[in-house]
């Protein structure tokens, strides 16, 4: 589990905890605190997605920023969507582990 490794304090969205890990690094549970309210992804495979994949006929993987769904942050939250994005790629570690596959 990576816990709250966020350093900007003046962030309106907070970095609270992320449990994905090795066979599937998308599928975790997800919170992050964003405008002083919790927010909570579980089985986080719909809403993040690895920018990393499978390298030529299945040699291995390669790492990727993620990216996240839009349709899946609550409406009152939108607004923080690119905010969003920046703290999950500055607190959870790149990569496409091939579970996936």
């Amino acid at each position: 589990m990576i816990v709250n490794r966020n350093e900007d304090s003046n962030s309106l969205v907070k970095f609270v905890s992320y449990d994905g890990r090795y066979p599937n690094l998308c599928s975790g549970e997800l919170i992050l605190n964003v405008n002083g309210k919790y927010y909570t992804w579980k089985s986080c495979c719909g809403f993040l997605h690895s920018g990393g994949g499978i390298q030529g006929d299945y040699e291995g993987t390669y790492s990727g920023e993620w990216g996240i769904d839009y349709g899946q942050i609550p409406d009152e939250i939108k607004e923080f969507a690119d905010e969003i994005d920046v703290c999950v790629n500055d607190n959870i570690p790149w990569g496409c582990c091939g579970g996936c596959i």
